[in-house]
């Protein structure tokens, strides 16, 4: 299972969040660490409102695009 935190980046679906998360990854060849974001859409059933910080957590496919739950607001 799945455990990610990051920042609420949109809520403007409904029952629906936006989530960024910034992962650290080395490059495969010049070996520098990199800062990658991805932006994963969660269920947001908890009321999270946007620029907070929250901890997601993976789920089986709620819709084509959610397979992500909100699981609390950390800030």
């Amino acid at each position: 299972m799945k455990i990610f935190e990051g920042k609420i980046v949109s809520d403007k679906m409904n029952k629906a969040a936006v989530v960024e998360v910034k992962f650290v990854k080395r490059h495969p060849l010049y070996h520098k660490r990199m800062v990658v974001k991805r932006k994963i859409h969660a269920q947001n059933l908890i009321g999270a409102k946007l620029g907070e910080k929250v901890k997601i957590v993976e789920c089986r496919p709620i819709s084509k695009t959610i397979a992500f739950k909100i699981n609390e607001i950390i800030k």
